[in-house]
This record gives structure tokens, sequence and C-alpha cells, in this order.
């Protein structure tokens, strides 16, 4: 009973995104004009939401089947066993293969559901295009999950030679199989962090994909204004702080397991869940010049395009066994597909980037090298080169493979010395930028603001060396870390020391800080981070 109603919510759900998609496609060139038109994207809005209740079905099914011990399930007999705790068992939904597709699906038709319930009042042109693309991609991770890796088969064996075989509907001269006990979860996944690490990645990842639907939406209907980031900024936002959660928990549960200095170690699968935070962090910080100067559209419709391909590419690699990482599922016949996907909606994304490129252009000019607009640029620069020295290093072993059949694998020295200079001038930059105007910025006014910091900073920089930091690259990145803290503090100062000369107290002073620039101090509260 349980297990059929899971199967049943799954293509259930299927239907609905398939459905959704062609129908919102279909009678969204109509949407302004014909009122059954809109009664149609009325429709596929609705079967994109029921998407979501029917995965959750689909999804408690399989953890019900999990906890009760049904090992006659082929994924169930995988992940778990008697012995472990039930709430070990209430992860293994997302311990293997088969498990994770359907949360990543469910967690994606959640979030797609919260979009299609914002009131569409001023993006009703949009509406159709977003309802496609999400319900496009969730389509395809469904598809994997029913006919490629469906967590829902049940072990069979054969009559005569007792092989056997995993399949949703019995075979012939075959009986249902029960193993006595499962195999249980990898030793390594045996942790409490296996119970919020994942999820947090997982919502880092389906995340951005809102942000993308705006995109492409925005970029078709020819919509080329600040509105769709305006309208994505809270989904961008929030995607970026489960990436970035998902990561330092990750972090921290690898230093559980391999201890002191085990928190990094440029693994494949770690560096496919840092590239899309990497290109996702440019974007955030790009997207405030083309709202505040109107320029670098283009360079942002590339960003989100290339956040998302990330989202995707991470994803393939984890599940496709095309690398060897301790993170990486069994080796998989979704590689290929997910390869195709990946490949064709890039390709298509940017043939309509490069259908709209002449709308695109700024609408102001870059007034100085010595303005705010520069150091976002730069910091952009930054964040990209780090991207693709990282993406380079994690793919190199299969280039290498292709090219001369043997599989060189690229280590954390090669990481270190390319990425590590570029991470500190990043760092770096982050206590410089927040100090330049917008347009342009005078050397003497920099310096004014910088000096008190930068004395702080060699203060500092003694204590350390006393501390014990006596290398000059210690030095050198103490001393970084500590420039950064104190130019963001001191923004935090004279906004307060400014807000105090009108007669209020310092602890109010701040908190109205604070509550009037919420983007601005809220960002200078995560550089502190």
């Amino acid at each position: 009973m349980i297990l059929t109603l899971g199967l049943t919510s799954l293509l259930l759900a299927f239907t609905c995104a398939i459905y959704a998609a062609v129908v919102s496609l279909a009678f969204a060139p109509r949407a302004q004009a014909a009122p059954t038109a809109t009664t149609w994207i009325e429709s596929a809005r609705n079967a994109a939401m029921l998407t979501w209740p029917l995965l959750t079905l689909a999804s408690l099914s399989l953890i019900i089947l999990i906890v009760q011990g049904h090992y006659e399930i082929e994924y169930v007999a995988s992940v778990s066993s008697l012995t472990m705790p039930w709430y070990l068992k209430v992860t293994a939904l997302w311990g293997g293969q088969a498990g994770s597709v359907l949360f990543w699906s469910w967690l994606m038709s959640a979030f797609t559901s919260a979009a299609m319930l914002r009131r569409w009042d001023r993006d009703r042109s949009l509406m159709p295009y977003v309802i496609a693309v999400s319900m496009i991609t969730l389509a395809f991770f469904l598809m994997l999950s029913i006919f490629v890796e469906n967590p829902f088969r049940q072990l069979w064996a054969d009559n005569f030679t007792g092989n056997v075989t995993a399949a949703l509907f019995q075979p012939p001269n075959t009986f249902l199989y029960v193993p006595p006990d499962g195999n249980g979860l990898n030793p390594l996944l045996r942790h409490p962090g296996m119970i919020i690490h994942p999820p947090l990645l997982y919502l880092g990842f389906v995340s951005f994909i809102i942000p993308y639907a705006f995109a492409m939406a925005a970029l078709i209907t020819g919509r080329t204004d600040a509105e769709w980031i305006r309208t994505t900024r809270r989904w961008t936002l929030v995607g970026w702080l489960f990436l970035s959660l998902g990561l330092i928990l990750g972090g921290r549960w690898a230093y559980d397991v391999l201890g002191w200095g085990g928190y990094w170690g440029w693994d494949p699968v770690e560096n496919a869940a840092l590239l899309p935070w990497l290109t996702g962090t440019a974007f955030l910080h790009s997207v405030i010049v083309q709202e505040k100067r109107g320029m670098l559209k283009v360079w942002n419709m590339v960003l989100i395009i290339a956040t998302y391909a990330l989202v995707i590419f991470g994803t393939f690699l984890t599940r496709s066994g095309v690398l060897s990482s301790v993170h990486a599922f069994a080796q998989s016949a979704i590689g290929p597909l997910f390869f195709g996907f990946i490949s064709i909606t890039f390709v298509a994304s940017m043939s309509l980037l490069f259908r709209r490129w002449n709308s695109l252009k700024s609408e102001a000019q870059m007034d100085s090298l010595l303005s705010r607009e520069a150091a976002f640029l730069l910091n952009n620069f930054l964040f990209i080169g780090i991207a693709f020295a990282t993406l380079w290093g994690t793919i190199f072993p299969l280039i290498s493979e292709l090219f001369t059949g043997q599989k060189v694998t690229v280590g954390p020295p090669y990481y270190n010395q390319v990425n590590g200079p570029m991470l500190a001038v990043l760092v770096l930059l982050m206590g410089i930028a927040p100090l330049v105007a917008w347009r342009k910025a005078s050397a003497r006014s920099l310096g004014r603001l910088m000096w008190i910091p930068a004395m702080l900073t060699l203060v500092a920089g003694v204590l350390f060396y006393f501390l014990g930091a006596r290398t000059p690259l210690a030095l050198a990145a103490y001393g970084i870390a500590a420039f950064v803290g104190f130019t963001t503090l001191s923004e935090f100062v004279r906004g307060t020391l400014a807000r105090m000369r009108l007669g209020e107290n310092p602890l109010t002073a701040l908190i109205h800080l604070a509550a009037r620039n919420r983007r601005r101090y809220g960002g200078y509260t995560i550089h502190l981070g």
C-alpha cells in the first residue's frame, strides 16, 4: 500500500510537471490578449504547485518504508539496516543515489510552489516562462527518478537460479526476495552532519534555479530592465545562505572525520558545491551595479546562467561516477543524461542571451577606475578566476584521460598555489571596496578613511607575531583579515557616530543605522563573518 502510494504520487508529479511546462509554453504568447489563454496558464500554475504535495507523499512513503525496514525494496536494503538508529534511517532518504534524486526534486517543487504563490501583478508576462523553465528542470529530475533511478524498485529472485534482480513489477518466474537485513549507510555518513549538511546544500542548489527561471523569462519576453533582479533578490540570498551554511557544516563534518586540517581537501565533489557559490556570490555583488547604475546587464545574465549550469554540473559530478570522490555515489547511467541536459540548457540560455544582446546595453559608463563600480568589477573577475581555476582542476582528470588515456588527478597544492593569492586579494578588496565612492573616488578621501584601520592592523600584526605567526605568509594572511575587520567595523562606527550627533544613544543609533539600510549593513555583517 505504501509502495503503491509513493510510486503513484511520483508518476502524477511527473505528469503535472510535463503538463505545466507544455501548457505554459503553448499559451504564453497569447496570455495578455486572450482570456482563455490566461485560464490555461493558471491551470499550469496550479499543476506546478501540485507537484509539491505529490512529491511530499512520495518522499514520506519512502521514509516509512526505510524506517519500517522493508528490505524487499532495493533502495531500502542498500541504505539502511536493523542496527541503524531511526534518525539515520530518515536521513537515508538522501543517503543514496535514487533517494537523493527524489529529495532534490521534492525541494525544488517546494521552492517552485512558493514562487508561484507570490503576487504576479507586475510580472504577469513573465509567469508562463518561469513556470516552463522551472518545470522543465523538475521534469528532468523526475524522469531520472522514475525511469533510471527509481527508489521503489523491489528485489525479485529467479525461481531456478536464485539470482536477484531489481524491478518495479514482478518479472516472469520470480518471487519477491526479502533480505534478513540491509547493507546500511556508508560508515562516513553515519554522523550527525548527515542530518543537516546535504539538505542545506540541496536547498542552496534549488534556490538558484528560481532567479535563473526569471532571468530566462526576462530574456524571452524582452524585459531587460532590472525588475527581474529586484523580484528574485531574496531567492538569490536564500540560495546563497543555504549553500554557504552547507559548505561550512560540510567542513565541520570533515574536521570530525579527518581531524585538524581536514575541513577542506579540494575534493571534486567539494569543488562542485563551491563552484556555484563562487559565481552566485559574484552575481550578488554585480547586480548591485545594475540596480544603481544600469550597468553589467549582459554580465549578470552570464553569471546566473553559469550558476544554474554549475548547479546541474555539481549534481552530475556527484551522481555520474566519472570522478573518484569520497562523496560520489556509485557509477550510474544517469551521467550521460545529465551531461546532455547541461549542454542543451546552456546552449539554449546563451542563444537567448545573444538574441537580446543589443537590448542589454549599459545605461551608463564607468567614470573612473577608482570607483565602487570598478571595485565590484574586480571583485567579479577574482571570483570568476577562482571558479575557472577550480573547475579546470576538477575536470582535468577527465580531460587527461580523454587525450592521453591516463587519469591525472590534480591535488591540493595546485589549488593552494593558484587560488590562494586570488583569495587573498579578494578578501583584501572586501575591506577596501565599501570605502570607495560610486562614480569616482579620490585617493585622498580613501586614504583618510583607511589610515586608522591600517594603523590598527600594524598593531595587530605585532601581536600576531608574538602569538606565534612568524612566517611572512601567516603574517600577511592574519594582517589582511585584521584590516578587513577593522575597515568594516569602522563603517559601523562612522554611521553610529553620525546618528549620535542627532541625539540618539549609541545602541539606538546602531539599531536604527542597520534597520534603515539593511542591505548595506547586512553585507558588512557577512564580510565580518
